[in-house]
């Protein structure tokens, strides 16, 4: 089976073909073009710059992913695109040029939920024969436009237990690093200045004389807050300005910001955990690729329940691509019934797109 899949929901441009055989995913071709250098110097994404930058990108990508697969569009399956949610001005980009070609190729179009894209990133390079992922399973989804806790009873059934009531923990990263003039996107600078902080030989906090909040730690649902903890950091920063020309300072800042947003995404993990008692725990998402993040939740799921299964997305999968969004239009196509893959044949004029669109089944 081969699957052509696109991805524009924010800023990046992204087309794959996989292969799907004996159980396994070959990626044939995985192409992402990146507008993090244009939106930079605005310290987030502009939708309609997105859009128009989707727009000379997209065609160059899919020729390119079409040339490295070395495959024509008559061997391909099905096509899939990233429909909900987003940026519209960018889904739009995306979903139309995949009409266009399901339409020129007559061929089936699946639209696929952004989250769900990133949730089977974990199943990339899996053999689905012989590594079998046991059900019921918990998937922490951390974006940088999402934080949520899914639980799935099987694939494709989805029940969001926990979600974030403000601020993104990506979003949260991204205006830390905007106070601490650090650039964009934050995620990766906060994390490196957090890692320089642990690299000394005696890392132990010389500035903060209080230690940031964890928001909602002790709340008695598992939903998250990360604005106030972003309110600390400015309040923090207002009261020492002459210290933010002061690289220890700031690399100790990042390490209490990121250990706090850490300490609050795992404690609310393992409490779902031990109310829906799943099997698998996943991790998923961009902040998925924080490295502390990773090594932290493996220890503690691990020293806490050793029969659980983790599993992270390989890290040049968690940012947004269309690899994730091919390996969910597998299970979609799989698990769809004779009238709905013939109905998948007509949409290249009914697909529609989303801006805000639940995760469901």
């Amino acid at each position: 089976m081969i699957i052509f899949s696109l991805e524009t929901s924010c800023d990046e441009t992204a087309c794959a073909v996989l292969k799907y055989e004996n159980g396994s995913f070959s990626i044939l071709s995985n192409i992402v073009s990146s507008q993090v250098k244009i939106h930079a110097k605005w310290g987030g994404v502009v939708p309609n710059l997105a859009a128009r930058e989707h727009l000379k990108n997209i065609l160059p990508v899919i020729k390119q992913a079409l040339q490295e697969a070395k495959v024509q569009p008559k061997e391909i399956n099905f096509l899939s695109v990233t429909n909900q949610p987003g940026l519209i001005p960018a889904l739009l980009i995306g979903t139309s040029v995949a009409k266009t070609l399901a339409y020129l190729w007559q061929k089936p179009l699946i639209g696929i939920h952004h989250l769900e894209g990133h949730i089977y990133a974990n199943f990339i390079d899996l053999n689905l024969n012989s590594q079998k992922i046991n059900f019921p399973l918990l998937s922490l989804v951390v974006s940088g436009g999402h934080t949520q806790l899914v639980f799935m009873k099987k694939h494709l059934d989805y029940q969001i237990i926990g979600e974030t009531l403000d601020d993104a923990v990506g979003e949260a990263f991204d205006k830390v690093a905007r106070i601490l003039s650090l650039g964009y996107p934050g995620g990766p600078l906060i994390a490196e200045k957090a890692r320089l902080f642990k690299s000394q030989p005696t890392a132990h906090y010389q500035f903060l004389k209080v230690p940031l909040p964890r928001p909602m730690i002790r709340s008695d649902n598992l939903n998250f807050s990360f604005s106030g903890l972003k309110t600390a950091v400015l309040y923090e920063t207002k009261k020492n300005k002459t210290l933010l020309k002061n690289k220890d300072y700031i690399n100790e800042l990042c390490n209490e910001f990121q250990q706090a947003t850490i300490d609050v995404l795992i404690f609310k993990t393992l409490r779902a955990i031990e109310k829906y008692r799943p099997q698998t725990v996943l991790l998923a998402g961009g902040v998925a690729a924080n490295q502390e993040l990773q090594k932290q939740l493996a220890t503690v799921l691990k020293e806490k329940n050793s029969t659980l299964h983790f599993i992270a997305p390989p890290i040049q999968y968690c940012g947004d691509n269309a690899t994730m969004i091919g390996v969910a239009s597998y299970f979609r196509w799989k698990n769809m019934t004779n009238q709905q893959k013939e109905q998948s044949q007509i949409n290249w004029k009914t697909l529609q797109t989303k801006a805000n669109a639940r995760l469901k089944n």
